[in-house]
């Protein structure tokens, strides 16, 4: 999380609601940390709405649902009252979510009727534009991305969002996902040209992780062991503060499993097979591809359509590389797979 970053998003925030976000970046670049920073901070002349889809299993709209609403009163005016009246620090919990009232959603879930909930979704954040700036946050969104109700549920949900931001300016959305495969996806499939921004959240920079690590007693020498091994990926500096003391033992084991994980990956494709879904075909991994898609990257970053694309579509999925959408090239996740990667090859 970088002042650049939670300048942007302030930016974002203190505009017109006019266009979806897409927040994206590595596996744990700090994504998450970033929102919940921004929640705490804002000012209470917003108010958030969150809903945090990591580690949930979805397998139907009911699933979805649960996940999206809070039950709270017995009318549209309580729950609008409740959720004016909800404090920063209880955003990021069950009561962050959307109140609805029981009867309502018992009765959505009687009827199967998915329509309902978009109109009570719109009715519920235009009341609340009237007093407060509503913004919505959805978390690794591209869990809900395959669930069919009638049609696609993703594609409902995004012409909610384009209806509150483009159309009415009455809510700021901001989807939040690892997976830029899933945004691509999206954009061309729901039509979104000219109806969403991007905003990269990177791993850190070398001088923001030299001032990070500095503030925990390292010296340059230490920086520059973590630096080479792990780059500026936030999770492995907060294990390499935890493990200070052990340093260089800690690198090489952080090495040494990444290594045995993507090797194993590797294996099972070369030895079982592997395919991925593009569209509504299934396509087989060419286990040589993804090799040679590796040496390419193990090189330095390459624009992604000088790469097989089922090739890259296999390791993006798989987290050991990374597409970046706004430059459009693949890269390594992190400094650690790149140095994995490296070691694999040989």
């Amino acid at each position: 999380m970088t002042g650049r970053e939670i300048e942007e998003f302030m930016r974002i925030l203190n505009s017109r609601p006019d266009l979806i976000t897409f927040v994206y970046g590595p596996i744990n670049s700090g994504k998450t940390e970033l929102i919940s920073y921004l929640i705490k901070t804002l000012s209470k002349d917003f108010r958030v709405f969150y809903i945090n889809l990591r580690g949930i299993y979805v397998e139907r709209s009911e699933d979805f649902l649960k996940v999206l609403f809070d039950v709270r009163g017995r009318s549209v005016k309580e729950c609008i009252r409740f959720a004016l009246q909800l404090l920063p620090s209880e955003v990021i919990t069950p009561k962050g979510k959307i109140p609805i009232p029981k009867s309502m959603l018992k009765q959505i879930f009687k009827e199967r009727e998915l329509e309902n909930v978009f109109v009570y979704l719109e009715t519920f954040l235009t009341e609340i534009c009237k007093k407060k700036v509503p913004v919505l946050i959805v978390d690794e969104l591209q869990v809900i991305g395959d669930l069919k109700v009638d049609e696609l549920l993703i594609y409902k949900l995004f012409n909610l969002f384009i209806r509150l931001t483009k159309e009415l300016h009455c809510c700021h959305v901001f989807a939040v996902t690892s997976d830029s495969l899933f945004i691509e996806r999206v954009y061309s499939e729901a039509m979104l040209q000219g109806r969403c921004r991007y905003l990269l959240v990177d791993d850190f920079d070398f001088k923001t992780t030299e001032g990070f690590l500095k503030k925990y007693g390292f010296n340059k020498e230490e920086i520059e062991l973590v630096w080479e091994n792990f780059g500026g990926k936030p999770v492995y500096l907060v294990e390499a503060i935890k493990n200070k003391n052990r340093l260089k033992d800690f690198c090489k084991e952080m090495l040494n499993l990444r290594t045995n994980e993507i090797k194993q990956r590797l294996k099972i494709l070369k030895e079982l097979g592997y395919e991925v879904v593009i569209g509504s075909k299934r396509y087989e991994v060419d286990y040589e591809k993804v090799v040679s898609a590796l040496r390419d990257v193990a090189k330095d970053e390459v624009l992604g359509d000088t790469i097989d694309e089922i090739a890259k579509r296999f390791l993006v999925r798989e987290n050991i590389l990374f597409f970046d959408l706004l430059k459009t090239i693949l890269r390594s996740q992190s400094k650690l797979d790149l140095l994995a990667v490296r070691r694999i090859l040989g």
